[in-house]
């Protein structure tokens, strides 16, 4: 067990502290300058194609796809998970709080990768031989750079790195959290956890998308509505906390002092690592979703996708906010006697920091609600990785039967992963997760003459831009 878990550390060093930080801006990047900043040009538009479609009712989902807001929740249910609720708290832990900034730039430019992703999916979406419309990397890969072998590996790693893997991880984040704060066997909670997961996914696409235009807009508002009571309750330190992201982000000793030794490549690092990973724009899992939108053409679902990278920021910085101000507000009232306020953070881990933020401000009850958010961005997450997989599944085998069997073993391991510790397993699903960019990358690079077409002639003919110049 020790080789495995030092191969797997190594192998994830190499991926997510250098080449896919890399890879992933560099793409970012590109189809930023490529596509004319899309994501500033046309975000009174993403905007719009996001409210201007809600509803918790909409239209059931069927063989032949979903609506546009069922494609942007299922993204974004598997988007915000347990990584927008500890991925803050790591940055910050590892790169200081100005990792944080750094993050909103890796969402900035995520919001250009994801929006290639979603025209992609939408170009070479396709129907299996049961007539359901299906799409994703495995499909773009195979059609548009007509290399089945890399597609079927792309399949492959999904399916280990989201399906299996990272839903073990997701249901022992949930069994953990509630053990932690009301002492609930953790049995108890992977068997329930396991079956509500059975009860969602056997009714199909129908039911998943029916599942997350509900569920997605209601955690939303809820976990927004507990943050907005911490900052009000902290109101004094937001200028402050916004001041040492900012601050932090190009001059770390500046704010944290000498001895905390954070360096300005640090807070790139992880910020931009930890950003990466809460967005997952260019990682090729929100395609899937994406592909499946009924749409008149294919930047209507580019569009909408990049909000969804959006929100996603969003939850990151009133996470980070929280943390921040309340660690300035528990440093000021110990009379600040330590040279950082980074102090109060000493000892904790993860998640630890997002409780303390809440904690602080409703005491018990504090840790209690990150239970119960952790619960419903870990559920929503597990469905929305859960259907990826499937996709995926389905590419490969391209029959019902395979589909059924892939079900029962996710919700197996779902139950299994509540009894067991996971540290190699979390760090298997980083590396998976990892290995399953490339492909995608690969295909973004080589297809972007394809996006870039599809959006220059679709922008002649849609109302896009003329309601960008109102």
């Amino acid at each position: 067990m020790d080789i495995l878990s030092h191969f797997v550390n190594q192998v994830n060093d190499l991926l997510w502290n250098q080449l896919l930080i890399y890879l992933l801006c560099g793409v970012g990047i590109y189809y930023t300058i490529a596509l004319g900043f899309v994501q500033v040009r046309y975000f009174k538009a993403s905007i719009t194609s996001l409210f201007g479609n809600i509803s918790l009712f909409g239209k059931r989902a069927d063989k032949r796809g979903m609506s546009s807001f069922q494609a942007v929740t299922t993204a974004i249910a598997g988007q915000v998970g347990t990584g927008n609720l500890a991925g803050p708290s790591t940055a910050i832990l590892a790169g200081g709080p100005g990792a944080i900034f750094w993050m909103w730039v890796s969402s900035f430019l995520g919001m250009a990768t994801i929006y290639a992703e979603a025209i992609l999916a939408q170009k070479y979406r396709t129907q299996d031989k049961e007539g359901q419309v299906v799409g994703g990397p495995a499909y773009y890969i195979e059609q548009g750079l007509h290399c089945k072998w890399l597609a079927v590996l792309f399949a492959l790693l999904i399916i280990l790195a989201l399906g299996f893997i990272g839903n073990m991880v997701q249901s022992n984040s949930i069994a953990s959290a509630f053990y932690g704060s009301l002492s609930i066997p953790l049995w108890v909670s992977g068997l329930i956890v396991a079956a509500l997961t059975a009860f969602v996914i056997i009714g199909g696409i129908g039911s998943i998308a029916s599942f997350t235009e509900k569920i997605v807009p209601i955690k939303a508002v809820l976990y927004f509505a507990g943050t907005f009571v911490i900052l009000v309750y902290n109101y004094e330190w937001i200028i402050p906390a916004f001041k040492i992201i900012f601050v932090a982000a190009f001059n770390p000793q500046a704010v944290l002092g000498g001895g905390i030794g954070i360096a300005i490549q640090e807070a790139m690092r992880f910020g931009i690592a930890r950003g990466l990973f809460s967005n997952e724009a260019g990682m090729g899992s929100t395609p899937h979703a994406h592909a499946l939108a009924k749409v008149e053409n294919e930047e209507q679902q580019g569009l909408i996708a990049m909000m969804g990278v959006f929100v996603v920021a969003v939850i990151v910085t009133i996470t980070a906010l929280a943390i921040i101000t309340s660690g300035l507000s528990m440093w000021d009232a110990g009379g600040q006697q330590a040279a950082s306020f980074m102090s109060v953070y000493q000892g904790l881990q993860g998640i630890e920091l997002t409780q303390m933020a809440y904690s602080w401000v409703f005491g018990r009850f504090g840790s209690i609600f990150i239970s119960f958010a952790l619960l419903c961005f870990a559920f929503t997450t597990i469905i929305g990785w859960y259907y990826y997989g499937e996709m995926n599944i389905r590419y490969l085998f391209n029959n019902k039967k395979a589909v059924r069997i892939y079900q029962c073993i996710v919700v197996i391991f779902i139950f299994c992963a509540s009894l067991i510790k996971v540290d190699v397993v979390w760090n298997m699903a980083d590396m998976f997760n990892g290995l399953m960019v490339l492909p995608n990358l690969t295909a973004l690079i080589l297809l972007s003459p394809v996006v870039i077409r599809l959006t220059r002639a679709i922008k002649k003919r849609s109302p896009v831009d003329k309601e960008a110049k109102r």
